[in-house]
């Protein structure tokens, strides 16, 4: 048996869903005696406690490390374990859930976290974005800035973001941008420029659907201005792995890319709003991070995926914004 699966630390965040105090723990403690791992579990209290948290378990000589949560937690775990000989197991709790869709990590608890007996081991890239660790995305210009309202939001949700995205369209005003990609420059005025290490924001939504987190490439795409005609078209590629298709998109593969745009400004990084200066240095770090992840996928269950995205959008019942 392998000897880095028996002390398990589980990061809980106890506000990310039901059962996450009583339910989620009993389960973790349900699979480790079952399996004679050895088990500590942690609630977080704060933003950036996940992280402290992390380090006390890796000094503690965790071989597993489970963060139960949405994105925040997620990456807060992650980032604090890379180039560490931990691995890490992500129960999704969270809206988006980004990092675990694009490793196909099931959003059912029990069948994440099965993935610690039944899984396997992988490698995967990370980003640099001017000092700051990102796993799927970093952007700036549009999604940037619907990041930073969202986040000043009380209450939360498809409704609250939806509403916040289409005040940013009504005001926002794409930028010129210069781009160093490895070397070649590239100049465009942008509605947005999205560097995918891995090929979604989160919720199956693709702006990059090709890039490979773990193939040591960054995808950067490049939205243009577009016109509200063209919001119906983009949304739906979006959402079904086709966004390339669209003649506003352009995307560029490198592994180290240089934002220069005219003043400082947000950015997010998976989601998350932070302040950047007029230029953004990013790079990939091959191989930064272990985690578990289902042992295959099927080729069926790639298309059942995409179909079922396509099929929300013409959902009589309820439109896709407000499931």
């Amino acid at each position: 048996m392998n000897e880095q699966k028996k002390n398990v630390f589980a990061i809980i965040n106890p506000i990310s869903g039901v059962g996450s105090k009583r339910k989620i723990p009993k389960m973790i403690e349900e699979i480790c005696t079952q399996y004679n791992y050895e088990l500590q579990i942690q609630f977080t209290e704060y933003a950036g406690h996940a992280s402290i948290l992390t380090q006390e378990a890796l000094k503690a000589g965790a071989g597993t490390i489970l963060a139960v949560g949405g994105d925040g937690t997620v990456n807060e775990v992650a980032r604090s374990m890379i180039h560490s000989d931990a691995v890490l197991g992500i129960i999704p709790k969270g809206s988006g859930n980004g990092l675990a869709r694009e490793l196909h990590i099931p959003l059912l608890v029990r069948k994440a976290l099965e993935l610690i007996v039944k899984g396997k081991v992988i490698t995967i890239d990370c980003c640099n974005a001017n000092g700051k660790v990102f796993f799927c995305t970093c952007g700036v210009g549009f999604d940037a800035a619907v990041s930073q309202k969202f986040a000043k939001e009380k209450r939360r949700g498809s409704l609250t973001y939806i509403k916040n995205t289409v005040e940013e369209y009504l005001s926002y005003q794409p930028e010129p941008y210069e781009l160093q990609i490895d070397g070649n420059t590239v100049k465009e005025k942008a509605f947005l420029i999205a560097c995918g290490n891995a090929s979604q924001y989160g919720n199956n939504a693709f702006i990059a659907p090709h890039a490979n987190i773990q193939d040591g490439l960054m995808d950067i795409t490049i939205l243009a201005p577009f016109t509200p005609l063209d919001i119906a078209p983009l949304a739906i590629q979006l959402f079904t792995k086709q966004i390339d298709k669209n003649s506003k998109i352009k995307i560029f593969r490198g592994q180290q890319v240089k934002i220069i745009r005219q003043h400082p400004g947000i950015m997010h990084l998976d989601g998350e709003p932070v302040m950047a200066e007029s230029q953004i240095d990013i790079c990939i770090e091959p191989g930064a991070l272990k985690v578990y992840t289902p042992p295959y996928v099927s080729f069926s269950r790639e298309v059942q995926n995409l179909f079922w995205e396509a099929s929300r959008f013409f959902d009589k019942g309820k439109p896709y914004i407000f499931k």
